[in-house]
This record gives structure tokens, sequence and C-alpha cells, in this order.
């Protein structure tokens, strides 16, 4: 699966293994993304694009907030897990 934009993805390494993120950008076999509290949307962390497993889900990232972003993956990992 290619990465796109506003996908959301699961840290398959390094510190932040596990976790949940949304794609900011694409860029050169790396991603840029956050997860709006220990990465905002003004400083996304960089990872290869190896390092994340992709899912279906996406969202906009127009109008998204770090709030938002926070209660979306709350919102989806409480749901992954069960």
């Amino acid at each position: 699966m290619e990465p796109k934009i506003g996908m959301i993805v699961r840290s398959m390494a390094g510190r932040d293994k596990g976790k949940y993120m949304v794609i900011l950008s694409v860029k050169d076999g790396f991603v840029y993304l956050a997860d709006g509290k220990e990465r905002k949307l003004g400083s996304a962390k960089k990872k290869n694009i190896k390092h994340v497993s992709m899912t279906k889900a996406a969202v906009d990232t127009e109008k998204l907030t770090d709030k938002g972003l926070r209660q979306l993956l709350s919102r989806f990992s409480g749901e992954a897990e069960e």
C-alpha cells in the first residue's frame, strides 16, 4: 500500500512502537508523522516508511488540530485493540 497524506499508520519500530499516528507528508522514502501529543502537527516526526504499518483509515488534515488529532487517534486505537 502506498503512503498518502492523512493516512493513519501504526509505528512498528522505535520508542513510539505500537502508537497510531497520521501522515502529514511523504518525501524521499520517509513519512512525517504527528500524534497530537508527543509529536504536534507543527513538529512532525520523520520516520522511514519501512517502520510503519499502513491502515486503510484516513482523515482530512486540512482543518485538523492537535486536540482533534488526539481524540481521533484515541478512538481509533481503542477500536483496533478491542
